[in-house]
């Protein structure tokens, strides 16, 4: 019950809410993509470059200054070591195969962080397409090392100017794009969201991480099963990846940790279960942070990559049928969590990653519980925002 089914829904979640012109784009991708990543000559060349070009599998490390201090077996999955620095590169290997089979020339996508431009314009570098990256502006200011080398790699960096000039932005920005190119483009989406088979095609991707923790505590511990499983949720596409090969095994109790900003009721927060209700975001039915008449609310959260007022439907279903736990943490918690593990485990995390590491002074483990956090990112690109509170 936890996968997409033959509709595209989660549930009552879901759906491909998308205007006329995109329909032929979108149907025809939803009509092959099973098939085509299901070739061996995909499997093939998916699995070498996973291996050979991203450096999978990624260590499952086991913090033992951290285990100390909370008291049970607290193990990283250290997807902050993929090449360009994050869990993204896992999805845009997939679809950049992808796009190619469709015979496209001219990739587009959004990125909130950068890491997923930064993903996109290495893969388009790899095969030689075309890269077009749309960015809030204020995302480009805050995140300018993802900028500028989303540029080096070649990739043309356009602003999103409207809004909050943030990841929505950035999103409506490429749809736009899309639209009006329809033919030629392929719109490569990097996160769990999106009109049906985005949500479903991301998860897949991503779920070589839960694959690989499952093989890697087996080795460790003797056991594949962890107690639980945490993770940050934005979209929700590194949160996917950890769950996927979880989701029927009911014993894994599964954290998602939404950025709470500001404070859930500060006015100034992401914390879209909390505060959001069914709506339609970006081409599929979820929670959506939204005015009574349907007006998106702007969000907020010191992590780019967590600044969006939705979540994706599987997640939605997650949380709505109660197989997730869904946390939250302010802007606050997630620097003391990104500065705890710099100086208790001499890594630096993404601030996105910094939210799921928050929530363990929140919980209450024994100290024969296993449980692995999912670090999706590395903290480079954020060092402009923690420099600020290293000089304060």
């Amino acid at each position: 019950m936890w996968q997409v089914n033959n509709d595209g829904y989660y549930g009552k979640f879901g759906g491909a809410y998308i205007p006329e012109m995109l329909y032929n784009n979108v149907e025809n991708l939803k009509e092959n993509y099973l098939k085509l990543i299901r070739e061996e000559s995909f499997q093939k060349e998916f699995s070498s470059l996973l291996k050979d070009y991203v450096g999978r599998p990624t260590p499952l490390y086991l913090a033992e200054r951290l285990s100390a201090k909370y008291g049970a077996s607290i193990f990283l999955k250290r997807e902050d070591l993929c090449h360009t620095g994050a869990h993204k590169i896992n999805n845009t290997i997939g679809q950049i195969l992808l796009a190619e089979k469709l015979g496209k020339k001219r990739i587009i996508a959004e990125t909130g962080a950068g890491q997923h431009g930064v993903a996109t314009a290495t893969v388009c570098a790899l095969k030689g397409l075309e890269c077009i990256v749309y960015m809030g502006e204020k995302d480009i200011e805050r995140q300018a090392p993802n900028v500028a080398r989303m540029k080096m790699l070649g990739a043309k960096v356009i602003p999103a100017v409207s809004g909050s000039k943030t990841l929505k932005d950035a999103t409506n920005e490429a749809i736009r794009d899309w639209i009006n190119n329809p033919n030629d483009t392929y719109y490569l989406i990097g996160s769990v969201v999106g009109p049906h088979p985005y949500p479903d095609m991301v998860a897949r991707f991503q779920s070589v991480i839960s694959k690989e923790i499952r093989s890697q505590l087996k080795e460790k511990t003797g056991n594949e099963l962890p107690d639980y499983v945490i993770a940050c949720v934005g979209g929700g596409s590194n949160a996917a990846g950890a769950f996927y090969h979880f989701l029927n095994d009911e014993s894994v109790k599964l954290v998602a940790v939404e950025a709470a900003g500001l404070g859930v009721d500060s006015g100034m927060s992401a914390a879209t279960t909390q505060l959001g209700s069914v709506g339609i975001l970006h081409g599929s039915k979820s929670f959506v942070m939204q005015t009574e008449d349907g007006q998106v609310v702007e969000p907020h959260s010191i992590s780019a990559g967590l600044d969006y007022p939705g979540i994706g439907p599987m997640h939605a279903n997650l949380f709505a049928e109660k197989r997730a736990v869904f946390m939250n943490a302010t802007d606050e918690e997630a620097l003391n969590a990104a500065f705890e593990l710099a100086k208790m485990e001499g890594i630096i995390p993404a601030l996105e990653s910094a939210h799921a590491l928050s929530v363990l002074q929140k919980m209450k483990f024994t100290k024969d519980e296993i449980v692995v956090v999912n670090l999706s990112g590395r903290g480079d690109k954020d060092m402009d925002t923690y420099m600020k509170f290293i000089e304060k």
